[in-house]
């Protein structure tokens, strides 16, 4: 009878290659995906932030740092425009949703006096109070820049430029949120929030605003 031919065989060195890295090199590792900022402190009188700072937000202010004029640049830097941030947040909830995003500009290295926040609809509690003791005493610490400010739509007009605005579309006629954007767009340095319905905003900065 033949003989049936005995198989090769095969040596561990002649087998394929194993699915290990080259000599010398390591097996890429995957990039850790860096986890959220630790929450601000609170500021006094309410409570502090609930979520990490937005990545478009802190993206937006790093973009806005390198764009500022080098020292010994020559000229007057053009105007820049601000970059525009929305936040989604219902009428009830638009004015929790700035104050969360003041904390959180707070938290990622801006002053108090960098920050203007303006409201269409009832004024914030901080505004209401110190309006009532008198509009001297409350333009007074607006003009003295140390802290964040706030305006209502009809007062926004007389605010300075400051680098970044929050607006807090919490309800009102719709002529007060135009004036509300459009003052908050011509004084944002940097940065614009606006936290809001964001068809209806988008509609409104659409519109020229």
């Amino acid at each position: 009878m033949p003989l049936i031919p005995e198989e090769p065989q095969i040596h561990e060195k002649a087998q394929g290659p194993r699915a290990t890295p080259a000599s010398g090199r390591t097996a890429p590792t995957p990039r850790p995906v860096p986890g959220p900022r630790p929450a601000a402190p609170p500021r006094p009188g309410r409570p502090g932030p609930t979520r990490p700072a937005p990545p478009a937000q802190r993206a937006s202010r790093d973009a806005s740092a390198s764009a500022a004029p080098k020292p010994g640049s020559s000229g007057p830097a053009a105007p820049a425009t601000p970059q525009i941030q929305l936040i989604p947040a219902s009428p009830e909830g638009a004015l929790d949703a700035a104050e969360e995003a003041v904390d959180l500009l707070l938290d990622s290295g801006r002053t108090p006096g960098d920050v203007l926040v303006i409201t269409t609809g009832e004024p914030h509690p901080w505004a209401a109070h110190e309006l009532s003791f008198g509009e001297s005493a409350y333009w007074a610490q607006h003009d003295a820049g140390d802290d964040v400010f706030y305006a209502d739509a009809a007062l926004a007009a007389r605010a300075a430029s400051r680098p970044v605005v929050v607006v807090a579309v919490n309800g009102g006629p719709e002529a007060a949120a135009v004036t509300a954007l459009s003052a908050a767009h011509s004084r944002a340095g940097a940065l614009l929030i606006v936290c809001g319905d964001p068809q209806r905003i988008n509609s409104l900065l659409g519109a020229g605003v």
